[in-house]
């Protein structure tokens, strides 16, 4: 399995993995709702698993926002504010398809593989565009 096939796994088990901030180290919450093979597949993988979580550890708000739709979008972690966006901006969801067909043009062909190799000066500027207008959404309240 590969790196990020594992930790969606967790997610999508009801377990979470993500970086503690408090100590730059990885933390699991309902450990015991993973699969024994998504366990020891986390366990073989695991320098993989800590170097992912860590290279997103500075991300700017427009990077973090973009990943969390990602995984709204492929089902790894549910985001109700960003569902409920996305349902009622269908154009910032048809920005975001066409950020990831973007992707896909530049060689991103497995959503299990770091799509951030595949971005460039178009995809950032979609990412942007997509990033404001989820600002504006959350600022007016989902009204605007």
């Amino acid at each position: 399995m590969q790196v990020l096939e594992i930790i969606s796994s967790i997610w999508k088990s009801g377990a979470n993995i993500y970086l503690d901030p408090s100590d730059n180290r990885i933390g699991i919450k309902r450990q015991n709702l993973i699969p024994a093979e998504v366990m020891q597949a986390a366990e073989q993988n695991f320098n993989g698993i800590d170097a992912w979580f860590k290279s997103w550890k500075d991300a700017n708000n427009e990077k973090v926002t973009i990943l969390k739709i990602f995984y709204e979008f492929s089902g790894w972690k549910h985001n109700p504010k960003l569902h409920d966006w996305l349902l009622a901006d269908t154009d910032a969801l048809q920005m975001f398809y066409d950020w990831t067909i973007t992707l896909a043009k530049n060689g991103w062909t497995d959503m299990y593989e770091d799509y951030r190799q595949f971005e460039n000066d178009e995809s950032n500027a979609m990412a942007r565009k997509i990033y404001e207008r989820a600002v504006i959404y959350a600022r007016t309240g989902g009204c605007g």
